[in-house]
């Protein structure tokens, strides 16, 4: 583990395992999760000889629980210093949900333009909008994301435990049966991270227009999205991304609720390898 400081004073805590002269593999959660999110696919790729490297966004698991800063730039600039400092090249970016447009606007604004990056991968992402607009006639009213914001600030514990009881993993379907502690390990990474951060982060990740990203990304890019996705929905999620990516695959998998990379980590581990060796 280890902890920068950004110009702001904001502390960045990060994960570095596996061997330094190995291509390495950068992981970007979601929204309002942390690096921990990523334990599967961190051991399965450290066990398959690769370095890979996680942070908790700023606010969030255990950096600093910053009062500003909570926006898509900002997210952007503290990757490119984690970056930076570990000196990573030719990494390979992995971003789902939130994480997906914070992967995105990284690759565009700073990776591809410093030789840095190799492949990115998008999973259950919010590009490129995931707001209504006049521009997104598809996306989601803003009732939605201000019904976020009210549950989080009347009652976060609360408001946490049903996310991840209920749309999140699937585990509202009637078919599912749900898991206690996947439940509870959502619960309580949402809960180690800053309240102002996770409700400015609702603006962050529903109202960033990601359209330019995707049209200046050049690098190979895989798409991968459940259809049964009730966080981000995915006709205006990958399908259109998928459209504005210059060198992109999309993969969908039939069912596979938003949070796949826990309750399907078999599969995606094996495309995500897939994809990363071809």
């Amino acid at each position: 583990m280890g902890m920068i400081t950004m110009t702001d004073g904001t502390e960045i805590y990060y994960k570095d395992w596996g061997p330094q002269s190995a291509q390495p593999i950068m992981f970007h959660h979601g929204w309002p999760l942390s690096s921990d999110d990523w334990d599967a696919q961190m051991l399965y790729f450290v066990g398959q000889g690769y370095r890979v490297v996680a942070h908790d966004r700023r606010g969030h698991g255990r950096s600093s629980q910053i009062g500003e800063g909570h926006d898509m730039d900002h997210y952007a600039a503290d990757v490119a210093a984690v970056i930076e400092h570990l000196d990573l090249q030719e990494t390979v970016h992995i971003g789902h949900s939130t994480g997906g447009g914070e992967a995105a606007h990284y690759v565009a604004n700073h990776g591809e333009r410093q030789g840095r990056v190799a492949k990115l991968v998008l999973i259950g992402a919010v590009p490129p909008i995931m707001l209504k607009t006049e521009n997104n006639p598809g996306g989601l009213p803003i009732e939605v994301f201000d019904d976020f914001r009210a549950q989080l600030a009347a009652n976060r514990a609360e408001f946490y435990l049903n996310v991840a009881s209920g749309p999140f993993y699937g585990f509202n379907r009637p078919d599912v049966e749900p898991s206690q502690a996947i439940i509870q390990n959502w619960w309580r990474q949402g809960m180690m991270g800053g309240a102002k951060a996770h409700y400015d982060g609702i603006k962050a990740f529903s109202e960033t227009d990601f359209t330019a990203d995707l049209k200046s990304i050049s690098i190979p890019t895989l798409v991968m999205h459940g259809n049964d996705d009730q966080i981000v929905p995915i006709e205006d999620s990958a399908i259109l991304a998928d459209k504005l990516l210059k060198n992109s695959t999309l993969n969908i998998y039939e069912g596979f609720p938003h949070g796949m990379c826990t309750t399907h980590a078999d599969v995606i581990n094996k495309d995500l390898l897939a994809f990363i060796q071809d």
